[in-house]
């Protein structure tokens, strides 16, 4: 047995070897890692993004030539977007908004009812996701349905809803 080991040393010394790669590769500590909601944000993902109006080049193409047929077609174009078609509403008469939200909202581009009003439920949640400290009150203290009664100037439906003004 002697004889054959001293005649195979190198051969012996392949064998311990690879068993050894083996025992470090089965045997290692694996590295943990668990993903959860509350990783913190660093200062490059907390930048609010400037989003352009149609959502990248396709999206820009398609509303610069629903402008053009607007024009063509007399059809009002962007007529919920536009703060000078028509003067500002008072948004502190809707229940649940203040003056910090209010200013918000305007600085988003909402001045009046029926911007509020016409707002799709996927508008909604992109608007609720900037809103910061005051998201999820649109849809709480139903701010959307509020809107519609003072766009339409049902005062009397508003009040019966949501209470006097």
């Amino acid at each position: 047995m002697m004889d054959f080991v001293a005649q195979n040393l190198w051969l012996v010394l392949v064998g311990v070897a690879v068993v050894l790669v083996l025992a470090f590769l089965l045997l290692r500590p694996r590295q943990n890692v668990r993903l959860s909601d509350s990783t913190p944000l660093r200062p490059h993902m907390t930048a609010p993004r400037k989003e352009s109006e149609g959502r990248g080049l396709a999206g820009e193409a398609a509303a610069a030539a629903s402008d053009v047929a607007g024009a063509i077609v007399n059809a009002p174009i962007h007529s919920k977007l536009s703060a000078t078609a028509a003067p500002a509403d008072d948004l502190l008469l809707l229940k649940g908004i203040g003056p910090k939200l209010a200013e918000t909202l305007h600085g988003l581009g909402f001045n009046r009812f029926d911007q509020i009003a016409s707002l799709s439920a996927n508008e909604i949640q992109r608007l609720d996701d900037q809103l910061g400290a005051f998201r999820g009150r649109l849809v709480r203290d139903r701010i959307v349905e509020q809107a519609d009664y003072l766009a339409r100037n049902d005062i009397d439906g508003f009040e019966q809803r949501f209470g006097k003004l």
